[in-house]
């Protein structure tokens, strides 16, 4: 059949139509109906049905996770526990700022007992943190070699964490012959702020976050 036959079909007596015509026609509404059902029916099914899978996924996941913190959950308050404890020990290691001038006594008596001389005992600025004051001191002392080791490890043994830092060892001179040694350090303590000090942080930072 040519082109022209086509174009002669009578499709008003489609039963008289030769058979490949027929078949071809067939074919031709078959294929359209298929892709009709694909693009209007299969194809959101299939993407919802890709969608369910994922949320599958991830309600699995997630209730594995929950599964094993459920599981570990003893361990986990054990954790806390401990966590909180430690915690409440450092913090009480923080002396608050009514303590802080006993504090300072305590590290220049320190050095005066290990027969040290202080050259320079000066606090400096505070630096705020979260919960937290750090306040560098800045001190030179003089003394020998042994007497600065125990106080560096009286130091360490306060009550109140106190840390040294930025440590310059040096000899007092190139006539010192007593074997004595300067230390230059930079001390650093740390006090933890009153419910005052925080509110005030927290409304300065507010209003430093509005502009």
């Amino acid at each position: 059949m040519n082109l022209q036959e086509l174009n002669n079909i009578d499709f008003n007596n489609a039963g008289s139509l030769p058979l490949p015509v027929k078949a071809g026609m067939l074919a031709v509404i078959l294929a359209m109906l298929v892709f009709a059902g694909y693009w209007f029916f299969w194809s959101p099914a299939m993407e919802e049905l890709d969608q369910a899978r994922a949320k599958e996924t991830e309600l699995r996941d997630t209730f594995l996770s929950k599964k094993r913190q459920a599981i570990n959950l003893e361990a986990y308050k054990q954790q806390m526990v401990e966590i909180e404890r430690t915690f409440g020990a450092l913090v009480k290691q923080l002396p608050d700022r009514s303590q802080m001038d006993g504090l300072l006594t305590d590290i220049n008596q320190v050095g005066l007992e290990r027969g040290l001389e202080f050259e320079l005992f000066k606090p400096g600025q505070e630096v705020i943190a979260d919960f937290y004051a750090e306040m560098p001191i800045s001190i030179k002392v003089t003394g020998n070699y042994h007497d600065l080791g125990a106080f560096a490890g009286d130091i360490a043994r306060l009550p109140r964490i106190v840390t040294l830092n930025d440590i310059v060892i040096s000899s007092p001179g190139k006539d010192s012959k007593d074997g004595r040694l300067v230390i230059e350090a930079v001390a650093r303590t740390y006090r933890y702020l009153d419910a005052n000090e925080i509110a005030s942080k927290k409304q300065a930072e507010k209003k430093a976050a509005k502009q």
